[in-house]
């Protein structure tokens, strides 16, 4: 049975319904019976197993290769290719298990949600005992400073109030009362005779009956949510699928080149040469700086977005950040301040309004926990709050939320005022000295105010009241009092949030609100701010749960603005807008946690719950959307330096491979020594882990990044065949002389055609028009040519690399081959992304 059906029922239904006497309670038997099908009243999460999460971490095809890359290089004797392979995997390794970790533990973080103790009436007595030992239909006392610790029916209660703001976010306490709706409500907000579990007693007294226990709380579906939702991001997606692609690239290609050697050699190759051959030709085209390269990028965006008060705790999640096209918040304390300030007011004496409107709250501040109250004190002069400190409260009677009113008489000097203070329907109602006229003109000033999504209360008075006349509340609301005014209130937008709305627009960032505030104040927010132009175009949590596949996907398409929505309707929002687009979410209650472990990433702001920032992926210590949009920028960064060494590698890599390994078939010697290849590898994957530190151009930084496979392989290929058929340039220009002279030249040449090609494969503009490389890239590649070009003159490069010394004029041909590789490159580059950018239009 839906929780929300019970506040439709009469107390004794309900008490019927779950086999309780409310007078005296469950017996014994009957609750040991119960905790035997119900289970006991705490969440039944499974254990962690650091050891489970940690193999996990191996089931990844990019870590299978690169453990496939470390086994060759040690069988090879190359030490420290395999030492740093290590490095890469245990860095790769690492990350991902406190990633998965701190997940895991964030459900576990649930049970510390639960009282310890509960008073509880069994037998006709009332008793304290744990409160996992609770069962429908026991019947329990709540007080001031209480956490309920289960799903809850009132069945009595005095001046009520609840904290709901770990379930709806919305920090606007509410006032419950035992009375039965007439509707079913279609949220935790309007039901007003139901207390859920988690949630905080600001204020009163409370003799409830038990609904829910466990895992079929609110709080037990939330922890459910939570547990089964597993997200993998889109750095791993993407990198997973240019693991496979090379696998089986390498593999195909490596069995048609030892094959076609077994038929055209016969024998002219010895046959462990042309295994180690194939070997060191396998890992030459693994892209083993990788994972530095990303890291390094990573780190580095962190240190950037830590100078902007964020703190990243999955590194993979920066890149992640860059790529979203969608970012959903909530609206309160991110897109606004979260407290109330006066907007507005109708009263032909607004001194007096605000005077007696405060004169019905509590008179010190420090004490005061309603929003409104605290808002209504800011408004009042010095002089007001030196005679608020002088009056006494004679009676006070709390919010009646079936009237919506509440009724204090209050001492000042001489004169004792009767205050009613509530919504200006229920205090128009009762006042004798407004005309036709003048209700009318209220009406039409409130209906406008609730169009600017500002909440109003109204305030009435009666001087000079006797307290013996005070007979009872019925009795004293009367249609005898005096209107004062109304106030409107209004919780301020941040003064930052209407520029990050633009600035994420012009990123390609649609911003999605989904709050659990009203219609009314969540559609004026984001029309204030540019997400919505009108405030027609808000859903509510109700509509979207009702709605077919087919609307929620219109809705998803062509809505921003979700207002009064569960966490159950958020979770759900999240996760079909996820099938979608690459969604971002910014929350900060537990009600947040199951949608912050499905999005693609999940940031929350420094005062959010403990168990929201375990679930999340970065945390703002700063509640700013601004933050947020500029950490999108820091991502895309590092997407564009990360995607510039997997095009340069790939593309000089393949071309250098393929060449390689179809000049050997045709020549009858190896036209490159294994060892020759693994250190062609080492030199030119040394300025291309530079590419981390490399400035990005502002074109990069527009539109949403994702990894498109068929994108980045298409310009590999492109480049890598021009690679290739300069490669068979220096092959052809050389492989008559003797097998050291092809070998010393081919391996200058491709050293220096990678290191050229990183410079135009930087940028998708001609490279004397973009931004200048940064001073790390121009001095690591300096240093590369001259140790490339500088070895084969050494001893140390003729005796152990098979090197020998070059002759100028050798190196004269290199120079002016690889020079017209640049331009070739370039003029190649440039074609192929302007037919991209057509081909995209015409999309």
């Amino acid at each position: 049975m839906n929780i929300f059906d019970f506040s439709i029922k009469e107390i004794s239904d309900v008490a019927k319904q779950l086999e309780v006497n409310i007078d005296s309670g469950l017996n014994q038997q009957t609750v040991e019976l119960r905790q035997v099908k119900f289970g006991l009243n705490k969440l039944n999460l499974k254990e962690l197993n650091g050891w489970k999460i940690f193999w996990r971490q191996f089931k990844s095809s990019f870590i299978y290769l690169m453990i496939l890359a470390m086994i060759i290089t040690a069988a090879l004797g190359e030490f420290i290719d395999t030492g740093m392979i290590f490095i890469f995997i245990a860095i790769n390794t690492i990350l991902g298990f406190l990633q998965e970790f701190n997940s895991e533990k964030t459900v576990q973080m649930l049970n510390k949600f639960s009282l310890s103790q509960t008073k509880v009436l069994r037998d006709n007595k009332i008793i304290v005992v744990s409160s996992d030992s609770l069962v429908p239909g026991d019947v329990i006392i709540l007080e001031t400073g209480d956490k309920a610790p289960a799903d809850l029916r009132i069945i009595e209660e005095s001046d009520l109030i609840i904290d709901e703001t770990v379930l709806t976010g919305e920090s606007v306490p509410i006032h419950k009362n035992n009375q039965t709706l007439d509707i079913v409500p279609v949220g935790y907000h309007e039901a007003v005779n139901l207390i859920f579990s988690g949630t905080n007693v600001l204020k009163g007294w409370a003799k409830c009956l038990v609904l829910a226990t466990g895992m079929n709380s609110s709080f037990g579906k939330i922890a459910k949510l939570t547990g089964e939702t597993k997200k993998k991001s889109e750095f791993e997606k993407g990198i997973s699928k240019f693991s496979n692609f090379i696998m089986k690239l390498v593999g195909l290609t490596l069995f048609v080149v030892f094959a076609g050697h077994l038929i055209i050699d016969r024998g002219k190759i010895d046959i462990f040469d042309l295994i180690v051959f194939s070997v060191a030709l396998t890992v030459s085209v693994i892209p083993q700086a990788l994972p530095l390269v990303t890291t390094f990028s990573l780190a580095r965006g962190a240190k950037r977005m830590a100078k902007h008060k964020v703190i990243v705790k999955r590194l993979s999640a920066i890149e992640d950040l860059g790529g979203i096209e969608v970012l959903c918040s909530d609206k309160t304390g991110t897109l606004t301040q979260n407290k109330l300030k006066i907007a507005n007011f109708y009263s032909e004496d607004y001194d007096k309004t605000i005077y007696l409107a405060n004169l019905a709250a509590s008179f010190d501040c420090r004490h005061k926990t309603e929003p409104f109250d605290i808002a209504l004190d800011a408004g009042l002069s010095t002089r007001q709050k030196k005679s608020i400190k002088k009056a006494v409260k004679i009676i006070d009677k709390p919010f009646d939320p079936r009237e919506r009113i509440n009724l204090s008489m209050v001492r000042d000097r001489r004169d004792n005022y009767l205050i009613m203070r509530g919504a200006p329907e229920t205090i128009v109602s009762h006042c004798k000295d407004l005309d036709k006229d003048k209700k009318g003109d209220i009406a039409e000033w409130i209906a406008n105010e609730g169009y600017l999504g500002h909440r109003v209360i109204a305030v009435a008075y009666k001087e000079k009241v006797n307290k013996k006349n005070f007979e009872s509340w019925e009795k004293s609301i009367d249609d005898d009092f005096v209107f004062a005014g109304i106030i409107s209130f209004v919780d301020p937008i941040k003064p930052s949030t209407a520029a990050a709305v633009r600035q994420a627009k012009k990123l390609g960032v649609r911003i999605v609100v989904i709050t659990g505030d009203s219609r009314e104040v969540s559609g004026a927010v984001a029309k204030n701010i540019g997400i919505i132009e009108s405030s027609d175009q808000v859903i509510i949590g109700d509509e979207w749960e009702k709605a077919d596949d087919i609307e929620k996907e219109n809705y998803l398409i062509n809505n921003s603005v979700f207002a009064r929505v569960s966490p159950e309707q958020k979770f759900s929002i999240i996760n079909s807008m996820s099938h979608h687009y690459a969604v971002g979410f910014l929350g900060e209650g537990i009600n947040d946690a199951p949608a912050l472990k499905v999005a693609g990433v999940s940031l929350v702001v420094n005062s959010a719950a403990e168990i929201a920032r375990e679930a999340a992926d970065i945390i703002l210590l700063k509640s700013d959307l601004m933050v947020i949009v500029e950490g999108i920028k820091d991502g895309r960064r590092v997407f564009a330096n990360t995607t510039k060494y997997i095009k340069s590698t790939l593309s000089s890599n393949f071309g250098n491979f393929f060449a390689v390994a179809t000049a050997s078939l045709m020549v009858d010697f190896l036209p490159m020594l294994p060892l020759q290849i693994l250190l062609v590898n080492l030199l030119s994957d040394t300025p291309m882990i530079s590419i981390s530190t490399d400035n990005v151009d502002e074109n990069e930084l527009r539109s949403p990044k994702k990894y498109e496979v068929r994108d980045i392989v298409t310009i590999a290929i492109v480049l890598g065949v021009t690679s290739a058929i300069f490669d068979f340039i220096i092959f052809g220009l050389f492989y008559k002389s003797s097998p050291p002279i092809l070998r010393t030249n081919w391996f200058i040449a491709s050293i220096l055609t990678e290191v050229i090609l990183l410079f135009s494969i930087r940028t998708r503009s001609l490279f004397i028009k973009t931004m200048r490389p940064s001073r790390s890239i121009v001095l690591v590649s300096l240093a590369t040519v001259l140790i490339t070009v500088g070895l084969p003159f050494t001893a140390l490069g003729q005796n152990i690399f098979k090197f020998t010394r070059p002759s100028w004029l050798h190196l004269t041909i290199i120079l002016s081959v690889v020079a017209v590789y640049f331009v070739f490159s370039e003029i190649i580059k440039l074609a192929y992304y302007n037919m991209y950018k057509k081909a995209k239009v015409l999309s």
